[in-house]
């Protein structure tokens, strides 16, 4: 690995962990920010089953829907073992572990109380300005147990 790319690879490291953290927080304008203007967002096996309203294009778009999604539920992100392969100067690909638990409030739509995951993310990265924002991001379970 070149120097310089040790560089952005900490700089992506540093992306993912304000995802988790601007998620769990609910600051959206925040987990606006790690996204590029055309995201492409892939949640349909995100509970264990498959869900075609899950797959969601453009950044602004997808915080429409999670943002009120999750207003009652508080959520804990984990990342873990990150993998990242650059694919070009100012492209990347990367896959991390994840782990995840949520807790769900009288109110909320979602069909479950509470919700213990296990899976990946699956990400493409691109560089614009001279910051790293994701340009893709899909979520696969290896196990889900919910209540």
């Amino acid at each position: 690995m070149l120097q310089a790319d040790l560089t952005d690879v900490l700089a992506i490291h540093a992306l993912k962990a304000r995802y988790f953290r601007t998620m769990d927080s609910k600051d959206w304008d925040g987990l606006r920010a790690c996204f590029a203007d055309d995201l492409i967002a892939d949640f349909r096996q995100s509970t264990g089953g498959w869900d075609e309203a899950q797959l969601i294009h453009g950044a602004d778009a997808y915080l429409a829907m999670i943002a009120p999604m999750l207003a009652e539920v508080a959520t804990v992100h984990h990342g873990h073992m990150p993998e990242i392969e650059f694919t070009g100067a100012d492209e990347a690909s990367g896959i991390w572990a994840m782990e995840d638990k949520l807790w769900v409030n009288e109110g909320s739509a979602l069909p479950f109380k509470w919700l213990h995951g296990y899976g990946h993310y699956h990400e493409q990265y691109r560089k614009d300005g001279g910051v790293w924002r994701i340009a893709a991001i899909k979520l696969t379970r290896l196990r889900v147990d919910a209540g």
